[in-house]
């Protein structure tokens, strides 16, 4: 495998990062890096490279270069991640006519017979609006202009990627409402789980993680992006009204100041884990939390933990995010509480009471739930779409027998 930032010609790294005999070509922009947090995204793309040579184009990194390039690095799950690497200095307007060549040139490169576009963030269209493709899907996992520090141009940027896409999915039955109504063709895709990694942590025999092994029980732990969708207050007051109980918060802090996050003896930031290494840590929880703020930037979200701690059979406490309310809370499986001292109640009661009852109503919940099967019915809509596009333009070129003479 050739490292990021090689000396490589465009050619010669796309052949060496995917020499698949595969005919369609779908190529991803995300706002996300693949080597973030493994989510949504990586989950969804690492079952596409089955049926397809996928391509998950970063947001770009300046460097001092001297002139841009496009880094490759074939990942173990089949993916090629291409990283635009641009030199400093750019503005807006040269960034993304330096990133539309590059894609061009990655492009001109395929030798398949179609092309897939899928986009995670509507901003890619500014240099993929010129592109033909077969088929365009916009996998709406977030409302991303509700997110801090969110460009300007994003509204105006998803009405026109609306306008173009093929298919739109949403992450979340909230999102899909909001949604469905600006597009012909919206279909909701909430979170879905890996239900096999997860239950690795009901096995309680293991080796418990180093910086966890001394934390005293009993233990509540969040994980996943600690940022402006945090209640970092709430956090603060349930340690302070229980001293005795321990937070293990997990994850990597983004887009706040490390300074803002609440320190106390029993709260413990444990800094960002890799997905491997998640159920080893939660086989060690006796309450997962979900503290999320109530605000704009949480009005939509479908929290891929939830599923992930009940697979993992931990019992949970979340603030009231309206999917999880709708899907977990209303069938008993997840506690909902509004504030500190409720949150404590609620984890209180499920400290003292026995398991067993509610893993069979999770294990019945989450029976119909897997990647794979989101993957399936996904592929299958875009399936559909092609075909009925194939049989369209194949209409299209006949000619009719009136015209012959």
């Amino acid at each position: 495998m050739q490292k990021a930032g090689s000396s490589l010609d465009a050619t010669t790294r796309v052949q060496k990062a995917n020499t698949s005999d595969f005919s369609t070509s779908l190529v991803c922009f995300s706002h996300l890096r693949w080597g973030f947090v493994y989510q949504r995204p990586q989950h969804l793309l690492t079952r596409a490279v089955r049926d397809y040579r996928v391509f998950f184009v970063e947001e770009p990194v300046f460097e001092t270069v001297g002139a841009a390039r496009l880094d490759l690095s074939p990942q173990p799950g089949g993916v090629t991640v291409a990283v635009p690497v641009l030199p400093d200095g750019l503005d807006e307007s040269a960034a993304e006519a330096a990133q539309r060549r590059l894609v061009d040139q990655l492009l001109s490169q395929m030798k398949g017979r179609s092309r897939i576009l899928w986009y995670y963030t509507p901003m890619a269209l500014g240099f993929t609006g010129h592109l033909e493709a077969d088929l365009r899907v916009y996998d709406c996992m977030d409302e991303l202009s509700a997110f801090r520090f969110a460009p300007p141009k994003l509204k105006d940027r998803e009405r026109a990627l609306l306008a173009r896409a093929d298919l739109v999915f949403t992450g979340g039955q909230s999102l899909y409402e909001a949604k469905r109504g600006r597009h012909p063709h919206v279909h909701a895709f909430p979170s879905s789980i890996d239900a096999r990694h997860f239950a690795r942590a009901r096995d309680r025999n293991g080796v418990e993680p180093e910086d966890q092994a001394r934390i005293p029980h009993p233990r509540l732990g969040y994980f996943g992006v600690i940022d402006e969708r945090m209640d970092l207050q709430l956090v603060a007051a349930m340690a302070e009204i229980r001293p005795d109980w321990h937070f293990v918060m997990i994850g990597p802090v983004v887009k706040i100041d490390q300074a803002t996050l609440p320190r106390r003896p029993n709260i413990h930031w444990l800094g960002g884990k890799r997905y491997e290494e998640l159920p080893d840590y939660l086989a060690g929880w006796d309450i997962g939390l979900m503290p999320f703020a109530i605000n704009e930037s949480t009005r939509f979200i479908s929290p891929t933990k939830t599923p992930e701690f009940l697979a993992a059979g931990v019992p949970v406490v979340s603030t009231p995010i309206v999917d999880v309310v709708r899907a977990y809370g209303n069938a008993g499986l997840v506690e909902i509480a509004a504030d500190a001292a409720g949150t404590v109640a609620k984890a209180e009661g499920l400290l003292s009471h026995p398991k067993a009852a509610w893993l069979a109503s999770v294990d019945r919940r989450l029976s119909g739930l897997s990647w794979d099967k989101t993957w399936d019915a996904m592929h299958a809509l875009m399936r559909d779409h092609l075909e009925q596009a194939d049989r369209s333009s194949s209409a299209a070129v006949q000619i009719p027998e009136a015209a012959h003479v």
